[in-house]
């Protein structure tokens, strides 16, 4: 096996190549930036960017070794909620899927192909949903690019031969910063900023709700078993931690694993709040020695989705949006996380690799 990471350096994609690189199997990784790994592999690093279709066919077209993709590359709008509605958004992650797979599918050697979905194939961003959502239940009757993107590779694996796997997580936590929808180097630098304006640690988002999360190891180690097990050959299967939690439930256990003091709730956007302190960010980068990233870069759009998920600005709590992992599981795959723990590791690579102080 030969597996094509497409997104390497994002939340799923760097955990992916990791995941894959331990199981022993060679990988090329896609992406614009080298990802930064936790374990001591090597990919082979292809800087590409999806929308240049040209330079991509270039690259890896006739690349005959290439067996297996896991794609996790997307494109989303600068305002990041508003923008998963937008047609644009919806053509262009399609352009970016083809772009990534005509080479591969042309050259007659690809055997799978993993993608990413989510909650909002149930339509959760929208509506309610039925608790516990379930693959079986019918697409919902929305615009969305997942939908694009899946047909695509339904159409393609019928004509040309491979098969695919479709993973929906919920939040997804891992150690990545400057991308779209990762909570923890978000939670990080709201935490340092707070210290260093003599502020306690308090939770700025509405009202209580149950969520779930999925660790990116789970995903990326999910990843693999589908890449080689039969029970996943042309299906869709949730993912999660396998538990639900409540944001002010893990609060003090953030404010204790970052070492700041915790306190009382404050309603306010989050987004809004650290925009405002980019300049007080930057003290804190030079006073503990952190890598010099301006917050814009450490933040990307994720802390657009921090105020999605924190329920600012609600009156009332979002409705559940809700997984069952049943399919999964029964055929095979059981990795689970404690999301606690999940966020305290990802918070200490983060400070191991001075993103965020200690």
């Amino acid at each position: 096996m030969t597996v094509a990471i497409f997104g390497a350096s994002g939340l799923v994609g760097a955990a992916a190549v990791d995941a894959f690189l331990a199981a022993g199997e060679r990988v090329v990784a896609v992406s614009r930036r080298a990802p930064e790994l936790l374990g001591g592999g090597e990919p082979e690093h292809l800087p590409l960017d999806l929308l240049d279709g040209d330079g991509v066919r270039e690259a890896i077209g006739g690349r005959g070794d290439i067996t297996h993709v896991v794609y996790a590359a997307v494109h989303e709008q600068p305002d990041l909620v508003r923008g998963w509605r937008d047609r644009e958004q919806m053509e262009t992650n399609l352009r970016m899927i083809r772009s990534a797979l005509e080479p591969l599918i042309a050259s007659g050697s690809l055997a799978h192909v993993s993608l990413l979905q989510g909650t909002k194939a149930y339509g959760a961003h929208l509506h309610p949903i039925r608790v516990p959502a379930r693959e079986r239940e019918p697409r919902d009757a929305h615009e969305n690019f997942y939908w694009l993107q899946e047909d695509y590779v339904r159409e393609e694996g019928e004509r040309s031969g491979f098969a695919w796997t479709i993973f929906r997580p919920p939040l997804i936590v891992g150690p990545t910063y400057g991308v779209a929808m990762n909570l923890v180097p978000v939670i990080g630098a709201y935490a340092a900023i707070r210290a260093a304006e003599g502020l306690p640690f308090t939770y700025p988002g509405g009202p209580s709700y149950v969520a779930e999360a999925v660790d990116t190891e789970v995903l990326a180690q999910a990843l693999v078993w589908a890449s080689r097990a039969a029970e996943a050959r042309d299906e869709h299967f949730n993912i999660s931690n396998g538990e639900v939690f409540q944001w002010r439930d893990l609060w003090p256990a953030f404010a204790e694993e970052l070492g700041v003091e915790a306190g009382p709730d404050e309603r306010f956007r989050i987004s809004e709040y650290l925009l405002r302190r980019t300049a007080l960010w930057e003290e804190i980068v030079a006073r503990r020695g952190l890598r010099p990233l301006a917050l814009p870069e450490l933040l990307g759009r994720s802390h657009l989705y921090a105020d999605f998920q924190f329920a600012a600005g609600a009156k009332a709590p979002p409705p559940p949006a809700l997984l069952s992992t049943v399919k999964l599981h029964e055929a095979g795959f059981h990795g689970v996380r404690d999301t606690e723990l999940s966020f305290r590791r990802w918070f200490r690579v983060l400070v191991e690799r001075r993103i965020i102080p200690g």
